[in-house]
C-alpha cells in the first residue's frame, strides 16, 4: 500500500508541475516529512525539476504545522484563492485581503463571535490553548 501511496504522491507533483503556468519561477517544496516523499523516486521528480527540498526538522512538533494548514484550508476552501486565475501580484493582493477579512472582520465562533484581532483586546472571556502549559 505504501508504494501506492508513493507512486499517487508522485503523479500529483507530475500534474502539479505540467500545469505551472509560470515555469522560470524556481520552487522550494516543503513537506512533514511523510513517507511518500522521501521515495527516491519522487525525490528523482524534485531533482530534475531543479526543486529545492525542505523538510519540516526530524524532532519537530507534528502540530507544528497546523497552523499553516489552516491558512492553506481557509483560503482554499472559504476564500476560494485557487479559483482566480491571475498573476502571482494579483493573487498577492488577494490573499493579503483574504487574510485581513479573516483576522478584523469575520466573527469566529470558537472566539465567541469575535475576530481574531478583536480576541486579545478583550478581557471577559478566556483564551483556549491546546498547547501544553
Amino acid at each position: 500500500m505504501k508504494s501506492d501511496r508513493r507512486c499517487g504522491s508522485i503523479m500529483a507533483l507530475k500534474i502539479a508541475l505540467k500545469e505551472r503556468k509560470d515555469k522560470t519561477e524556481s520552487l522550494v517544496h516543503h513537506f512533514d516529512r511523510g513517507t511518500p516523499y522521501y521515495a527516491d523516486a519522487y525525490q528523482e521528480v524534485l531533482q530534475k525539476n531543479k526543486i529545492l527540498c525542505s523538510m519540516a526538522p526530524q524532532n519537530s512538533d507534528p502540530c507544528e504545522n497546523a497552523g499553516a494548514e489552516r491558512i492553506n484550508g481557509i483560503l482554499k476552501q472559504e476564500f476560494m484563492i485557487y479559483t482566480f486565475e491571475q498573476s502571482l501580484e494579483i493573487i498577492k493582493v488577494l490573499v493579503t485581503q483574504s487574510i485581513e477579512v479573516y483576522n478584523e472582520i469575520r466573527p469566529h465562533l470558537s472566539n465567541y463571535l469575535l475576530t481574531p484581532n478583536q480576541m486579545p483586546q478583550q478581557n471577559k472571556i478566556k483564551f483556549k490553548t491546546y498547547k501544553k502549559q
